[in-house]
Parts: structure tokens; C-alpha cells; sequence
């Protein structure tokens, strides 16, 4: 048994950005993790000398001066770290070879789209100055103070920073780039534009600071790639003092009279403190930590009401050729679908990491595909023999598939690795696999920007950070929701927050 100022549950981004300021503030913690490295969702994994990311393909941050720059360099995360930024962000095929060019600049994007139908030209001209205008707008605004400590002029400042923005924000925040793209009166770029940012019911507005950011040099790939910027986090943590266990899945958040004061490990080890901060799955947290007893209306109805979440299937390459002089980022549209994990599928995204050299021997590719994936279809087959049958048939689909796309193909792939929603699950404890917790929609967009309570009703000493309390998630809000909850209790404390850079 051993006392600490503050045990923190998780070592993914939040939990591991939770730890740097608490540390940077004076308090003494340590950090349970059930896996075996950082990083939580932000990870990578190493197959036969190619390394296959599980998660990063542009982060908020990486331009200097930038929003969220700053926390990331008081996290020691950017210093000496190249970014690859992409001036063509993706583009999208159809099968008789018409493309779209996604370009970040808006002006390159809207000549692009407007060449490709002159008739859309009010649409095309309608995003493209939404994106232009959103260059200027600071998502980390939304995330600088815990909306707990906001008083009335910091809500006053808030509102005149924003102010600039309120149509743009209240047009494309409640229309979802499915919406959008009926629009449109040319039937390729109906198809093309909801596949132009991520997830079909994505708010359009969101899709825009994207592109937005891109176009501003902010939202490049860390070279090294996911596990290598965790890594750089735990480093800042571990030289601010901080203690990570690692192995040590916990099995009970410990409450006495009301109070949380402790955790207890599957090996019975018990570890207490002054207060906990759960940075893990939030279902778990809620229902299994601590068995479901502070739990409210609003709390049941987020977990019962089933919000959308996303589950993804992963088909990771090792590819003995190089892919460098073709786009890196790809989605191809069918006419004809294909049949993956008993669902059909009318495009297929298709990624390659050449511009990393770290991430694969040289002369050779890594190249990703990916899927949202029904969660519930693979926790039924799991842990039976059709599991990993299924895992090489779907798997297989998608290779001859590419085959046709890139001929030859094939016979030069040299590792294949599957991650399904369960792999996801497994690994990160994420309840159902969701690598965003509560997806992003333009339902949950207004429950994003007023957040989720980071306390639970009745229960003292305990605070909920990460992307179970951030609906859309991403790796730099959830970042921000650590920084955030030692603001909280710096100020519970009557001190004030401080916040360092390294050296």
C-alpha cells in the first residue's frame, strides 16, 4: 500500500497530459495502465520491421504559434519533431477514374471542384469561403478554461472572440456533410463530398477547421508516428517525476463514506490517495470501477440511449514497393460493392506512410485500410475458431480488391495484420472499440462544445477526462481535457495553475 496526492487511471494522451500538470503543479501522482506502453488510442505496432499506426494521421498543433501548439510544447511533444504537412490532403476516385482532388488550399480546392462542375460553382464557392474563414478560428478556444471555472467575463470574452464566427458556425454546425453534398447538382461530387472528411455525418464545420488547419501548416503527421509522440509525453511525465505502472489493470475505484480515496488492482494491491482521475473507458469507469452507484438522468441516458460511437477495422500492409509516387491518401468509390463483415461497402479508403521513412525498410511501403465496422458483429464471433477466419477472409477481399487497383500487388505484400473493433477493445479497455468515444455528429456537436460533467453525482474526490467527457474525442481535446482538470483543481486548492515548457 502506498500513498500519493493523485492516482490517475490510464496512460493514453489524457491521462498522461493529467500527470504532466499535475507534476508541473506540485502534486505527487502515479499512473495505472493496463497495457504495457503509453499512448492509450495513440498507438503503433511493429510487425517484421514495418510499422503499422493505429491512430494519428494529422494533429492539431504541430504549426508553431499555432492553436494547441503551446500545450504541446508544455508537454514536450513537439520539440525536435518534424511534421509532414500535405498541401493535398486526399483524393477521391470514382470507377471510371474521375477525380477529386481535396486540396487544403481553399482557393486550389475550389477551382478543382469548380472544373469539375461549373454548374455547382454557388456551392463550391459556399465552402470553400466557409473553410477560408475558418483559418481564422481557434479551436482551442472552446478548451482553454474548464467551463466550471468560467465566470462572467471570462463568458463575455469568450463570446467576443467568437463573435466573428457565429454565422459561419451556426450554418455549417447543424448540416452534416451527407446534408451538404445534396446540394450538389453533379451526381460524382454528391458521391465525393460526404468521404471528404472522415465519417459521412460529420458536421461540415468540423470538416472545414480541417482543411482549414491543414491549408494553416497545423495539422501535419509527427514523423516517427503515434507511439513515438506518446512516448514523448511519458518522457516529459516520468522527468516531472511522475510514476507509471505499468501491467496493472485496475479492478475497483476504492469509496468510502461518498469519497473516493483509492484503487485496488486485479493482483488485490491496493494504492490510496487524495483523489483519482479516471483517463480510461467511461462505461467502464461508470458501471464496473465503481459498480454503477453515482450515476444521474442525464449519465444513463448518454450509455443507454446508445449516442453514435465508431468501431473501425484496420487491414495494416507490409508492402515490398515503394508507394511513394502515388497519392497517399486515397478513397475509391464502387459502383459495385463489396461484402465485408456481412455489410455492403461502396468505397474503400486506402492510405500509404511513404513520407515517414521510420515506419517501413526502405525501398518498401506501409499502407492501411480501413472500415467503420459494425462492433457487435465480431464480440460475437470472438474467441472462436471463425474469429480469425473471418479476419483472413475479409482480409482477403480487400487484397484482391487492390489487386485490381494496383496490379501486381498482391505478390508483394509481404505482412498483413488485422485489427478489428475487439482488438481495440481488448488493447485499450474502449468500450466497444470506439477510437473517438461518442462520434462527432451534428446531434452531438452542441454536447461537445458545453462538455460532459467531469465529476460524478454524489461522489466526492474523483474526475472523468478524455474522450468519454469530450464526445468527438481527438487527440489534442483530450490532451486539453488533463490540462483542463488540474486548472480544476488547482483552483478546488486555492493555488494557482502553472503551466512549463521543458529546460
Amino acid at each position: 500500500m502506498s500513498s500519493t496526492d493523485i492516482i490517475i487511471i490510464g496512460a493514453g494522451i489524457a491521462g498522461l497530459a493529467a500527470g504532466c500538470y499535475a507534476q508541473m503543479n506540485g502534486y505527487r501522482t502515479q499512473i495505472f495502465e493496463l497495457h504495457d506502453q503509453p499512448g492509450g488510442l495513440c498507438t503503433a505496432w511493429e510487425r517484421k520491421g514495418y510499422v503499422f499506426d493505429g491512430c494519428l494521421y494529422y494533429l492539431f498543433g504541430s504549426g508553431s504559434g499555432q492553436p494547441f501548439h503551446q500545450m504541446w510544447e508544455e508537454l514536450g511533444a513537439v520539440q525536435g519533431r518534424q511534421f509532414v504537412h500535405h498541401d493535398e490532403f486526399m483524393r477521391i476516385v470514382e470507377p471510371s477514374g474521375k477525380t477529386l482532388i481535396v486540396y487544403s488550399d481553399p482557393d486550389r480546392l475550389e477551382q478543382e471542384m469548380t472544373r469539375l462542375s461549373p454548374a455547382d460553382s454557388e456551392a463550391i464557392a459556399d465552402l470553400c469561403a466557409g473553410i477560408r474563414a475558418f483559418t481564422r478560428f481557434d479551436l482551442s478556444l472552446l478548451r482553454q478554461k474548464p467551463k466550471a471555472l468560467m465566470r462572467a467575463a471570462d463568458w463575455v470574452r469568450l463570446s467576443l472572440k467568437l463573435l466573428p464566427f457565429a454565422r459561419a458556425l451556426a450554418r455549417w454546425g447543424k448540416i452534416s456533410a451527407q446534408e451538404f453534398a445534396q446540394e450538389f447538382q453533379d451526381p460524382f461530387l454528391r458521391r465525393a463530398i460526404p468521404q471528404m472528411f472522415a465519417w459521412t455525418s460529420i458536421p461540415v464545420m468540423v470538416g472545414m477547421s480541417l482543411l482549414a488547419y491543414a491549408h494553416n501548416k497545423n495539422a501535419g503527421f509527427p514523423m516517427g508516428g503515434s507511439l513515438n509522440f506518446a512516448r514523448a509525453i511519458e518522457r516529459r511525465y516520468l522527468e516531472l517525476g511522475g510514476e507509471i505502472h505499468y501491467c496493472s489493470q485496475v479492478e475497483r475505484i476504492l469509496v468510502k463514506n461518498d469519497r473516493a480515496f483509492g484503487v485496488r488492482l486485479y493482483n488485490n494491491q491496493e494504492y490510496h490517495a487524495h483523489r483519482i482521475i479516471s483517463a480510461c473507458d467511461g462505461r467502464g469507469t461508470i458501471f464496473d470501477l465503481l459498480g454503477g452507484q453515482y450515476i444521474d438522468r442525464q449519465l444513463k441516458r448518454l450509455y443507454n440511449d446508445r449516442l453514435p460511437t465508431y468501431s473501425q477495422l484496420q487491414v495494416s500492409l507490409g508492402i515490398n514497393r515503394d508507394l511513394k509516387d502515388t497519392p497517399h491518401w486515397v478513397t475509391y468509390l464502387l459502383d459495385r460493392p463489396v461484402i465485408i463483415a456481412g455489410e455492403e461497402r461502396y468505397k474503400i479508403d486506402v492510405r500509404h506512410y511513404c513520407f515517414d521513412p521510420s515506419l517501413a525498410p526502405a525501398g518498401k511501403s506501409v499502407a492501411i485500410v480501413t472500415l467503420s465496422t459494425p462492433y457487435d458483429y465480431w464480440q460475437r464471433i470472438y474467441g472462436r475458431s471463425i474469429y480469425n477466419a473471418e479476419q483472413i477472409q475479409e482480409s482477403g477481399i480487400l487484397l484482391d480488391w487492390l489487386e485490381r487497383v494496383y496490379p501486381g500487388i498482391r505478390t508483394d505484400i509481404e505482412y498483413v495484420d488485422v485489427a478489428t473493433p475487439v482488438s481495440y477493445e481488448r488493447y485499450t479497455g474502449n468500450w466497444q472499440g470506439s477510437n473517438c468515444g461518442w462520434l462527432l455528429t451534428k446531434q452531438t456537436l452542441w454536447l461537445a462544445i458545453a462538455g460532459i460533467r467531469k465529476t460524478l453525482p454524489g461522489l466526492d474526490n474523483f474526475y472523468a477526462i478524455g474522450q468519454w467527457v469530450e464526445p468527438g474525442g481527438s487527440v489534442p481535446v483530450v490532451a486539453m481535457s488533463g490540462r483542463n482538470i488540474m486548472q480544476q483543481i488547482c483552483h478546488e486548492d486555492e493555488k494557482e495553475f502553472v503551466a512549463t515548457k521543458p529546460g
